[in-house]
């Protein structure tokens, strides 16, 4: 169980990062569909990581700088955070707000910074989406072969509004496991236990700890 577990985190990771590769070097059209969308983003992001050394062995400081700046444009964070949260987001403060963003962001990030090594030989095969063109929200299901029986990753994303409107991703879900609802059932621990503030302390010292490992 374990060992499935690292693998999923391994797994959720890579394609995180993957997105935030080329995120910043190829503007997408507000009306590109979002099946397309992560197409485009992984076909140019696996070619991208196979041809960086670096990223393939990896340099940590390389991979969190890389997410830090050039995962956000695909990602709607807050929605993330606010989903894994829970109800007690609500009652937040906007500080609180700030401080449980900050410090999820840089869990996902250091968590996940390691495992670009995981990236090989994969091919990623998008499969047909059922949606209306009205449709806001949309499940895209994607297939990963390599060595071993085939991956199943989906993609929740969601049609952005107003100026620079497209396609965000707010949810993740790797072999029936969703990214949020996993750990929004550690966050509800937490606050049960230690409220809000609680949280962030604990978060704050996670991401202490794995910074000192690297």
């Amino acid at each position: 169980m374990t060992m499935k577990r690292n693998f999923l985190r391994q797994l959720l990771g890579s394609t995180l990062v993957l997105l935030a590769v080329c995120a910043g070097t190829v503007a997408y059209a507000e009306d590109e569909a979002p099946d397309a969308l992560i197409k485009r983003l992984s076909v140019d992001v696996l070619e991208a990581i196979k041809s960086d050394k670096a990223m393939r062995t990896g340099d940590v400081s390389r991979v969190v700088t890389l997410v830090d700046a050039r995962i956000m444009p695909n990602v709607n964070f807050q929605r993330m955070t606010a989903q894994a949260v829970g109800p007690a987001w609500r009652q937040a403060t906007p500080e609180q707000k700030k401080q449980l963003q900050d410090e999820f962001k840089i869990l996902l990030v250091r968590t996940y910074a390691g495992a670009l090594s995981q990236v090989t030989d994969q091919t990623i095969t998008v499969k047909p989406m059922r949606s209306a063109p009205e449709d806001k929200e949309v499940v895209v299901r994607t297939e990963i072969r390599g060595h071993g029986d085939p991956i199943q990753l989906d993609y929740r994303l969601e049609k952005t509004p107003g100026q620079g409107a497209g396609w965000q991703i707010y949810n993740l879900n790797v072999l029936g496991v969703w990214l949020v609802e996993t750990y929004k059932s550690q966050f509800a621990q937490e606050i049960n236990a230690k409220g809000l503030d609680g949280l962030i302390s604990t978060l704050a010292a996670r991401n202490k700890s794995n910074t000192k490992k690297g």
